[in-house]
């Protein structure tokens, strides 16, 4: 199975990326994913569901360390493994 998640991490600040968006950015460039776009507003990743869920729980963790107090985070299964 293949999973596509999107997820932002808060709060926001727009003149400096805060230490939780560091380290979220840091955890799905680090993980084994497919394809991976990180943006100032908004963050999608995708890859086989092993992969994007160890990096979902990764994320969650760290990010919660780093400062974050809301992480909006949606999971959607796009396809089977070696689908593209």
């Amino acid at each position: 199975m293949r999973l596509r998640v999107e997820f932002t991490t808060e709060p926001f600040d727009l003149d400096e990326a805060p230490a939780h968006a560091v380290v979220a950015r840091e955890v799905v460039e680090g993980a084994r994913l497919d394809a991976v776009d990180v943006g100032p507003f908004g963050n999608t990743a995708e890859g086989g569901a092993d992969a994007v869920l160890t990096a979902v729980d990764a994320l969650l963790r760290r990010t919660l360390e780093a400062g974050a107090t809301r992480i909006s985070l949606q999971v959607n299964v796009v396809g089977e493994d070696g689908d593209q």
